[in-house]
């Protein structure tokens, strides 16, 4: 973790996991600093081989409310999430909403006020999502679309919740749903996205969607591996397996 102090009272954190984002995120951080939200940002990456951390320790020349922690390798999504939500509620003052988001520009920063809006309502967990009405996806290929809805209809029907997204990573969480999942979280990979649904169900958290554009990456390349794939895949089987055995039970 850098040493420069951060606004630790800020009551809103954004946690951006970069690997290789050195075209993306400057722009992106500037169009966050932007909306003036009393901000945390966190930048997560993990050793970055291109300019990634060097972009982001100059921007912190100009902003005061940026965190980097650097991470010795390429350690996963769901890690880097997790060790985010881990480090940001152990601040004095805990963040009362922490937003996740990619750092390409999928996701679009205009929205984040929307997410905060309906977590301040009393949602637990907001996603933004792709494929609920007036939700979209901008430069996928239809067989990349088809895979992907196809996925989401799957994990509905294994964790028993009626959402239009499930894989969506723009989302915005509550510290209290965060502080009572935390410990249950292990997932290291894009499983986290799933996990994360299932313990506010087992919790019976409040969920909440709103419409968004996700719009795919026009500068660097995807980071899903064939072995985040396949992590996914497994942990819908793991949990199809211990609800079967409940049952059971």
């Amino acid at each position: 973790m850098s040493n420069k102090l951060l606004d630790s009272s800020a009551p809103i954190a954004i946690i951006l996991p970069t690997y290789c984002e050195a075209e993306n995120i400057a722009e992106l951080i500037n169009a966050i600093e932007n909306l003036q939200l009393n901000s945390t940002i966190l930048v997560i990456d993990d050793s970055s081989p291109d300019a990634t951390e060097n972009i982001v320790e100059k921007l912190r020349e100009k902003y005061s409310n940026i965190l980097l922690m650097k991470r010795p390798q390429k350690m996963g999504l769901g890690t880097a999430i997790t060790d985010g939500f881990r480090y940001l509620l152990s601040l004095p003052e805990a963040p009362n909403y922490i937003i996740t988001m990619d750092a390409d520009f999928s996701h679009a920063p205009n929205d984040i006020p929307r997410l905060l809006a309906l977590t301040e309502e009393g949602s637990d967990l907001v996603i933004g999502s792709r494929y609920c009405n007036e939700g979209k996806v901008k430069g996928w290929k239809l067989t990349r679309i088809l895979i992907s809805k196809i996925a989401n209809k799957i994990t509905g029907k294994v964790i028993h919740l009626q959402l239009s997204d499930f894989t969506s990573g723009f989302r915005c969480y509550s510290k209290g749903y965060l502080t009572k999942a935390l410990p249950q979280l292990h997932c290291e990979t894009y499983e986290i996205q799933i996990e994360t649904l299932r313990q506010a169900k087992l919790q019976n958290s409040k969920i909440g969607e709103i419409p968004i554009v996700f719009e795919n990456r026009k500068k660097g390349k995807s980071k899903l591996s064939l072995t985040e794939i396949a992590a996914f895949s497994k942990y819908i089987m793991k949990v199809s397996w211990e609800q079967l055995r409940e049952r059971e039970n």
